[in-house]
């Protein structure tokens, strides 16, 4: 059997900056001292005079990008998810979000999937954060193939878009020719009539291997890969609710305020069924090895699969 081909989001990301740069010369890259590891240096290096370093200054470039948007450029600043969504959210909730300005926030190395940089780093509120200002688009692409496709769309999109990368390595499973990108538009990966997974971002590909071991227990799963969290789905997410009449949401976040908790605020409302949020539970990260620290959280297949046994008994 042939090894699942991995690539992390962050390169997805860089890569298609440069894609969108060739088809759109409006387009212009903002980063904060972190080309490298953001990979827009893969941008930089393309199109030197539409790339701007603004330095270890998010805020400031949050100012920047705002001000470029006016004059009819489609910025994308970037940083890690913790310094774009946390230290500068002031400045994007003023000065991005507010007037409705056409600013796309590339947001790498979010989540515990950080690893080793530990709990200041690892960003698990990111998607609570950018959530819950007014006219915001959050995205949270599952692999290569999504989150290159997410920031075509993000740039085509008029006003500001929210996108959420990772640092590790992930399976590429959308490669397919029927796969199809939409924002506020979730995807059925598998059918089932038992129970149904919601997952988002790095968190697909291992709920898809999770539904395959619950299948050999005789338990019928339903998947969804809900990439857009904002605008919600909705539609899709009660016509599952009102099929299987239980949801289980994943995501490599806090089960507040992010993927779990828009979720539940529309079924409670709209359909109500025993919902079970997995994710990070009200507490901070910890350092340690990627690989480690999901398996330790139970987010990797084995824990997901253990977690959702427990939750049908």
């Amino acid at each position: 059997m042939l090894e699942q081909k991995k690539i992390a989001t962050r390169e997805s990301y860089g890569n298609a900056l440069v894609e969108l740069g060739k088809m759109n010369d409006k387009v212009v890259v903002l980063d904060a001292d972190l080309a490298g590891a953001t990979k827009t240096g893969t941008f930089k290096k393309a199109f030197p005079e539409r790339f701007f370093d603004c330095g270890i200054a998010e805020s400031n470039m949050a100012g920047i990008a705002a001000g470029l948007a006016t004059t009819g450029m489609i910025p994308f600043m970037s940083s890690f998810a913790m310094f774009a969504a946390g230290r500068a959210y002031e400045q994007v909730r003023n000065s991005i979000g507010y007037p409705h300005l056409n600013v796309k926030i590339g947001a790498t190395h979010a989540g515990i999937s950080v690893g080793e940089d530990g709990a200041t780093h690892q960003c698990n509120e990111d998607i609570a954060l950018m959530r819950t200002i007014p006219g915001m688009v959050v995205i949270s692409p599952s692999d290569d193939v999504e989150a290159r496709a997410a920031v075509l769309a993000a740039a085509e999109y008029e006003g500001p878009v929210y996108l959420r990368f990772g640092r590790l390595a992930v399976p590429v499973i959308n490669d397919n020719p029927d796969y199809k990108f939409e924002i506020g538009k979730g995807i059925v990966l598998k059918e089932g009539n038992d129970v149904t997974l919601v997952a988002t971002g790095l968190t697909v590909a291992p709920t898809l291997e999770a539904a395959e071991m619950l299948e050999k227990d005789g338990i019928s799963v339903k998947v969804i890969n809900i990439h857009t969290i904002k605008p919600l789905d909705e539609e899709l997410i009660i016509q599952a609710a009102k099929q299987t009449g239980k949801i289980v949401t994943i995501e490599e976040h806090s089960v507040i305020g992010g993927l779990g908790g828009a979720v539940c605020e529309t079924l409670s409302e709209k359909c109500p069924v025993p919902v079970k949020r997995f994710g990070i539970q009200d507490e901070f990260g910890q350092s340690g090895p990627a690989v480690s620290l999901l398996h330790h959280y139970k987010l990797d297949a084995e824990g997901i699969y253990g977690q959702i046994k427990e939750f049908l008994a």
